[in-house]
C-alpha cells in the first residue's frame, strides 16, 4: 500500500463510516461500469459485492464485515468534518497448497519510508475511481493491486468491505476491501523501485501462536504482529489481520508478552 508513510496498527485506527454506502452501491446486481478514463482491467470491470459461491471457510469473514462495529475496531474516529486522505487496500484471500492464504507485498528496501515493511496492495483513491462514498474504494483497491502485483482483477470476487479505518498520524482514511481470489492469476513485482516482493501467507501460519508477537516502538506504541514468510508483518496491516482473525473466530490464544522492538526508523 502506497499510503502508509506513517503506519500504525488497526487497533489504533477507526471507522469513518461502516462501508454500508459502498456495499449498497455495489450490491449483487447493482453494476457500475468503469468510466474508461484509466487503463487496466480494474478500471473497465463492473463492480459487484457478492457472497455467491463463496467458500464456506470465508463465511465468518463475510459475516464479520457485515456486523462489526466501529468501537470494536478502535477508540479513534476520523474527523467529523470528513477530512482525511482517502485510500483503500485489497485484503485478498486465496486457496493455496496449504489451504486459505492472504496476498501481501513487501516495500522496497530503498524507500525512504518504512523500507522492507509488508503490506496489503493498495493506495490512494484517484478521481477516476469514482465516488469515495460508494464504489470508489472498491475500484481503487483493485486498480492498485493490479498496478503493484500484476494480478488480474477480473479473477477477484469482492465479498465485503470492512469499516473505514483512520490513521491519525498520517490522516489516511483507509477502506479495507475484502476479496476472494476466485480465479488466481500470476503475481509478482511490477515496479522494483516500490516493491521488493509479492508473496502469500497461509492463514494457518497467521493463527499459529508461535508466529504471533507484539511490536514495541520507541514512542511507546505497541501492536500485534506476525513473524511469517521471513518477514515481520506489523503496523496497519498486522492490525487489520489481527481484527479479522478475532472477529472471524480464527484467533488462537497467544503470548502477548512476547515482544519485538522496533527502531525509530520504523
Amino acid at each position: 500500500m502506497k499510503t502508509h508513510e506513517h503506519s500504525t496498527d488497526a487497533a489504533t485506527a477507526a471507522q469513518a463510516t461502516p462501508g454500508a454506502a459502498a456495499a449498497q452501491a455495489a450490491s449483487p446486481g447493482a453494476r457500475d461500469a468503469g468510466d474508461g478514463t484509466r487503463g487496466g482491467a480494474a478500471a473497465d470491470a463492473a463492480i459487484d459485492i457478492t457472497t455467491e459461491n463463496l467458500p464456506s471457510w470465508l463465511e465468518p469473514v463475510a459475516r464479520a464485515a457485515r456486523t462489526v462495529e466501529p468501537q470494536q475496531l478502535s477508540r479513534f474516529l476520523p474527523p467529523e468534518s470528513g477530512a482525511g486522505r482517502q485510500s483503500a487496500v485489497l485484503v485478498l484471500f486465496g486457496e493455496g497448497p496449504r489451504g486459505p492464504e492472504l496476498l501481501l507485498m513487501e516495500r522496497a528496501g530503498s524507500l525512504r519510508s518504512h523500507p522492507g515493511q509488508p503490506s496489503f496492495p493498495g493506495g490512494s483513491l484517484d478521481p477516476a475511481d469514482g465516488d469515495q462514498e460508494t464504489t470508489g474504494p472498491l475500484r481503487a483497491a483493485l486498480r492498485e493491486a493490479e498496478e503493484e502485483t500484476g494480478l488480474d482483477p477480473r479473477g477477484v470476487q469482492i465479498f465485503g468491505v470492512l469499516p473505514r479505518l483512520y490513521i491519525p498520524v498520517s490522516s489516511f482514511v483507509v477502506t479495507p476491501v475484502l476479496g476472494w481470489w476466485r480465479s488466481p492469476s500470476p503475481v509478482g513485482v511490477v515496479d522494483p523501485g516500490e516493491t521488493a516482493r509479492v508473496f502469500t501467507v497461509p492463514v494457518a501460519d497467521l493463527t499459529d501462536p508461535a508466529n504471533r508477537v507484539t511490536t514495541r516502538h520507541p514512542s511507546g506504541h505497541r501492536g500485534p504482529a506476525f513473524l511469517v514468510e521471513s518477514a515481520l508483518v506489523w503496523g496497519f496491516t498486522a492490525g487489520v489481520i489481527d481484527r479479522i482473525l478475532h472477529f472471524a473466530g480464527w484467533e488462537r490464544p497467544w503470548d502477548r508478552a512476547k515482544q519485538v522492538p522496533l527502531d525509530w526508523r520504523a
